[in-house]
C-alpha cells in the first residue's frame, strides 16, 4: 500500500480590490440577445396596427413553442455540436418571447395614444372638460424666438386623461397620455420671470387629479407619445379635484426643503444643485444650459446612474471591497454587518426612486446605478453586462416608450462602455505608467464618450472637442458636490439651519462644475459642427475608430503624442494671431461686420483697438457673442437697439456677457411690451443705462462717427408700428458711408427720403437692407441711395422667403453688388488698400 503526500504551497493573497481578468472567465452574453429584441421590437411595435402587434405575439409564442418541442424530443445531452444546437434552440426560444412580451407592453402602450375619444377630439380641435392624473413634474419652456417675437413661456405638464365630458354627450372613462400647456398670468409675457416660478401651476405634484377645460389639439412635438395637447387657460390656476400620494407628498416636501437651502446661494450653485442631487433643473439659465450642451456635461444636470453610484459608493466603500471585511465604507466603520449593508443599500435604492420621482427617467438611472452597485459589491467584471442587459430588458417592458428615447440609449451606452471598454482602456494605460485614478478617469471619460459621441452628434448636429476635459474637471467636484447636496436635502426638514450650512459648502463644487462647463463652451474650437444624421453618426462612428487605431500606434511615440496633443489645443484655443494667420478673420482694417446671427440683425461698427458699437443683437444671445468673440471686441461704447423685435434685440445678453458696455439706446416705440420689459431686465442686470434715441443725434466713438436719420422726434405719421419707428444710422467710418435702415417698411421709408436727412444719403457706399431683404421696399429710396454694396442679414431656409426677388433685382439694377449671410456667411466691410474709396468684404 502506498501512500501519497500532498505539498500544499502558500498562494499570496490577493490584494484588495484587484481583479483578475483571466479568473473571471469569459463575458456571458447570454441575456443580451434577448434584451436586444425586447429593444428592437418594442420601438417597432409602439405604432403597428392591433392585428400586426396581435400576430407578432402569437408568431414569436407559436416558433418558441415548437424549438421547446423539438427540444425536448432530442437524445440525452452530450458534449459536442449536439449540446450547442440545444443550447441555441433554447436561447432563440427565450429571445422570441422576450420579443413576444415586448410587442404586447409596446402595443398596449401605443393603444393608449389611438384609441378613446382624445386622439378624436384633438383631430377637430375641440373644447372639452378632462379630468386628468399629473404624471411628471411641472416645467417652464424656454424662451425661443418664432420670427420676430418671443414663443410665450408656458407651463409643460405632462398627464394622462382619465375622464372626458362634451357639452352634449356622455362622460367618456379612458386613460390617454396628454402634454397640458398652460399659459401662467398675462400670456404676452414671454420671458422667464419670478411670477411664473411662484405660478400655482408649477407646484403641482405628481398622482395630483385635475379638472381642467381644454381645448384639444394633436401634439407636434412629441406626438408620437401624447394622444394630444390640451390648452388651458392657466389664469384662473389649477383645479385639484385628487390629492397626491403620500410618497410624493413626501418627494415634494425634500425637495422642496432643497431649494429652500440653496435661495441663498449664488445663481449657478442656486441652480445645479437641485439638478445634480433630483434632476430639478428649473432655475438653470439658458445660458448654462447651453454650456452644458456644449461640453456634453448634461448628463450632471440629470438624475443619472452616476448619482446613485456615488450614495452607494459611500455607503459601501471602493470597488472590490464591499464583500471583504476591510471593506471602507460608511457602513462597516459604524459596525454594520453585509447582510445589513445589503438591506440598507436596498432601502437607498428605494428612497432614491421615491424623492427623485419613479418616471421612467428615474427608474432607469436607478437600474444603471444597480449595475454600478454589483460592481462596487463584487469586482467581478463577468456578471455587469448579464446585469446591464437584464436592467433593459425589464425597464423596455415596463416602459415601452425607453425603447424610442435617446437620453435611455445614451444611459445604456455609457455604462457599456464603462463596463466593457473603459476597465481594458485603464489597464493599457496602467502598462504604460499612467498612474491608476488617473488611468481609470481616462478611460472611462474616453470609453464613455466615444460610444456616446455619435448618437450625442444626432441629436445636436456638433462634436465636442472639450467633453473629454471637462469631464474630467467636473467628475472631481461631481462627488461632493452630490453627498453634500443629498445630506442637505435629507437635513433640511428638520434642520434648516444646517441644511443651509451643508448647501453652502455644497456650493464650492457646484460652481465650479458650472465655471468648468462656461470655460470649455467658450474656447472658440470648443466643438465642431458635424451632419445631424444617422448616416453622420455613422462616419463619427468610423471617424473614432480611425483615431483610435492611429492613436494606440501613437502612444508608443511619446514625441508624436506631444505634437497632436499641442495640434488639439491648438485647434480648441485657437490664438488670436494664428487664427487670423490661418482663417484671415477678422481682416485687418475692418469697419463694419454684419454677423451671421440667423433670422435677425446684429451688425458691429469698428471704433478703433478692441472697441465696436453694436447695432442690434440678434435672436440668439449665444451667436452674437460668438461673433463679437471672434472680432475682439471687449468694449462697446454704446449698444443701438433698432426696435424692440425678438429678432434684433433676444441676444442682448450675448452682447452685455463679459463686456464693457456704455449704454443702449432705443427707439421711442416701446412695443412689443414683453420684449421692452425684458431688454430693460437686461440692462439692469448689467448695470447698463437705456435711454431712447430721435432723428438729428450725432455721436462719436474714436474715428467713428454716426447721426440718427429716424425716427423724428415727438412721432410722424409714417410710424405705423414697431417696423417703421426702426432707428436708422447714417454711419461715418474713414472714407465710406453706411446706411442702416432697420427694418423700415415703405412708408417709413418714403418718409425718410423726402426728409431734410435726404440730401446726405445719396450715393453711399453700403446699405443694410432694410428688413431682411423683404419685398417691402422703397424703390425711390434705393434709387437715391444707389448704393455700391448691398449687404442682407437673413435666415438660411426661412420660412418668410426672404430675401424677396424684387428685392435682390431692385439692387442689381441700380448697379449694387448683393451679399447675404445666409449664403456668405458672416461679412466685413475692409476699406481697398490703395485708399481710393474702393471696398474689399471678406466672408467668414
Amino acid at each position: 500500500m502506498s501512500t501519497r503526500t500532498a505539498v500544499v504551497h502558500d498562494v499570496p493573497a490577493d490584494p484588495p480590490g484587484t481583479t483578475h481578468p483571466r479568473k473571471a472567465g469569459p463575458t456571458d452574453l447570454r441575456l443580451v440577445p434577448p434584451a436586444l429584441a425586447v429593444w428592437a421590437t418594442a420601438a417597432v411595435m409602439l405604432h403597428a396596427p392591433p392585428g400586426w402587434t396581435v400576430a407578432v405575439v402569437i408568431a414569436s409564442v407559436l416558433v418558441a413553442a415548437v424549438l421547446l418541442t423539438a427540444r425536448g424530443r432530442l437524445p440525452p445531452a452530450r458534449p459536442g455540436p449536439t449540446g450547442r444546437a440545444r443550447v441555441t434552440a433554447h436561447a432563440v426560444a427565450a429571445t422570441l418571447l422576450c420579443a413576444a412580451a415586448a410587442a404586447a407592453s409596446a402595443g398596449l402602450h401605443g393603444a393608449d395614444v389611438r384609441r378613446g375619444p382624445v386622439p378624436e377630439l384633438a383631430r377637430e380641435y375641440a373644447r372639452a372638460v378632462a379630468e386628468v392624473q399629473v404624471t411628471a413634474d411641472p416645467r417652464l419652456t424656454r424662451p425661443r424666438v418664432s420670427g420676430n417675437h418671443m414663443a410665450p413661456v408656458s407651463v409643460l405638464i405632462e398627464a394622462d386623461v382619465r375622464r372626458v365630458e362634451r357639452a352634449g354627450a356622455a362622460t367618456r372613462t379612458t386613460r390617454a397620455p396628454v402634454l397640458l400647456m398652460i399659459a401662467p398670468g398675462d400670456q404676452k409675457d414671454t420671458a422667464p420671470s419670478a411670477d411664473h416660478q411662484d405660478s400655482p401651476w408649477l407646484a403641482l405634484l405628481p398622482s395630483t387629479r385635475l379638472r381642467v377645460e381644454a381645448r384639444f389639439a394633436p401634439a407636434m412635438e412629441g406626438g408620437d407619445r401624447f394622444a394630444a395637447v390640451l390648452r388651458v387657460d392657466g389664469r384662473d390656476g389649477p383645479r385639484a379635484v385628487g390629492g397626491p400620494s403620500a410618497p410624493q407628498r413626501l418627494a415634494g416636501r425634500l425637495r422642496g426643503g432643497l431649494r429652500e437651502a440653496t435661495e441663498d446661494l449664488s445663481e449657478d450653485a442656486r441652480a445645479l444643485l437641485p439638478g445634480l442631487v433630483v434632476g430639478d433643473i428649473s432655475r438653470v439659465t439658458p445660458e448654462l444650459d447651453q454650456a452644458f450642451h456644449e461640453t456634453d456635461l448634461t448628463h450632471t444636470l440629470a438624475v443619472s446612474g452616476s448619482n446613485f453610484t456615488i450614495l452607494l459608493a459611500l455607503l459601501l466603500g471602493p470597488p472590490g471591497l464591499a464583500q471583504r471585511a476591510e471593506r471602507r465604507g460608511l457602513a462597516p466603520r459604524v459596525g454594520i454587518s453585509l447582510r445589513t449593508t445589503a438591506v440598507l443599500g436596498a432601502a437607498l435604492s428605494l428612497a432614491f426612486v421615491v424623492v427623485c420621482r419613479p418616471d421612467p427617467s428615474v427608474l432607469r438611472a436607478a437600474a444603471c446605478g444597480s449595475v454600478a452597485l454589483l460592481a462596487l459589491a463584487t469586482g467581478r467584471r463577468r456578471s455587469l453586462i448579464p446585469a446591464l442587459a437584464t436592467a433593459v430588458l425589464l425597464l423596455v417592458l415596463y416602459d415601452p416608450w425607453l425603447a424610442r428615447s435617446y437620453g435611455f440609449l445614451l444611459s445604456v451606452l455609457a455604462t457599456g462602455a464603462l463596463l466593457t471598454v473603459a476597465p481594458r482602456w485603464s489597464e493599457g494605460l496602467r502598462r504604460r505608467g499612467v498612474p491608476p485614478r488617473l488611468a481609470e478617469a481616462l478611460a472611462a471619460a474616453g470609453a464613455a464618450q466615444a460610444l456616446c459621441a455619435p448618437v450625442v452628434a444626432v441629436l445636436s448636429a456638433r462634436v465636442s472637442l472639450v467633453a473629454i476635459p471637462c469631464n474630467l474637471l467636473a467628475e472631481a467636484a461631481l462627488a461632493p458636490a452630490t453627498v453634500l447636496g443629498f445630506l442637505a436635502l435629507a437635513t433640511a426638514p428638520v434642520a434648516m439651519p444646517l441644511a443651509k450650512a451643508v448647501a453652502w459648502c455644497a456650493s464650492w463644487p457646484a460652481e465650479w462644475i458650472a465655471q468648468v462647463a462656461r470655460t470649455g463652451a467658450a474656447l472658440p474650437g470648443s466643438g465642431v459642427d458635424w451632419p445631424g444624421s444617422w448616416a453622420g453618426a455613422a462616419a463619427l462612428g468610423a471617424v473614432t475608430l480611425v483615431v483610435l487605431l492611429v492613436g494606440r500606434r501613437l502612444l508608443r511615440h511619446p514625441w508624436w503624442c506631444a505634437a497632436c496633443a499641442l495640434l488639439l489645443a491648438l485647434l480648441v484655443v485657437q490664438p488670436r494671431p494664428l487664427t487670423r494667420a490661418v482663417t484671415g478673420w477678422p481682416p485687418p482694417g475692418w469697419r463694419m461686420v454684419m454677423c451671421d446671427v440667423g433670422q435677425g440683425d446684429a451688425l458691429v461698427l469698428a471704433a478703433g483697438g478692441n472697441t465696436g458699437v453694436v447695432v442690434d443683437a440678434g435672436p440668439d444671445p449665444l451667436l452674437v457673442d460668438d461673433c463679437l468673440r471672434s472680432l475682439d471686441v471687449t468694449r462697446v461704447p454704446l449698444v443701438v437697439l433698432t426696435h424692440f423685435h425678438a429678432d434684433h434685440v433676444a441676444g442682448l445678453t450675448g452682447v452685455l456677457r463679459g463686456r464693457e458696455v456704455g449704454g443702449i439706446g432705443t427707439t421711442a416705440l416701446e412695443e412689443p411690451a414683453d420684449q421692452v420689459a425684458a431688454v430693460r431686465r437686461a440692462a439692469a442686470a448689467a448695470g447698463v443705462p437705456v435711454t431712447r434715441v430721435a432723428a438729428g443725434e450725432r455721436r462719436r466713438a474714436g474715428d467713428l462717427t454716426w447721426e440718427v436719420l429716424w425716427p423724428p422726434p415727438g412721432g410722424h405719421p409714417a410710424v405705423e408700428g414697431p417696423n417703421d419707428a426702426s432707428v436708422a444710422l447714417l454711419v461715418r467710418t474713414g472714407s465710406l458711408r453706411l446706411l442702416l435702415l432697420g427694418d423700415l417698411e415703405p412708408p417709413a421709408q418714403r418718409a425718410l427720403a423726402r426728409s431734410p436727412a435726404a440730401r446726405d444719403l445719396a450715393g453711399v457706399d453700403v446699405l443694410k437692407v432694410a428688413h431682411h431683404g423683404s419685398a417691402y421696399q422703397d424703390p425711390g429710396l434705393v434709387r437715391l441711395a444707389a448704393p455700391r454694396l448691398a449687404l442682407i442679414s437673413t435666415g438660411e431656409d426661412n420660412t418668410y422667403g426672404h430675401p424677396a426677388p424684387s428685392t435682390l433685382a431692385t439692387l442689381r439694377a441700380g448697379g449694387a453688388e448683393v451679399l447675404r449671410t445666409d449664403r456668405d456667411g458672416a461679412l466685413a466691410v475692409v476699406p481697398g488698400a490703395g485708399g481710393d474709396g474702393e471696398l474689399e468684404v471678406a466672408r467668414h
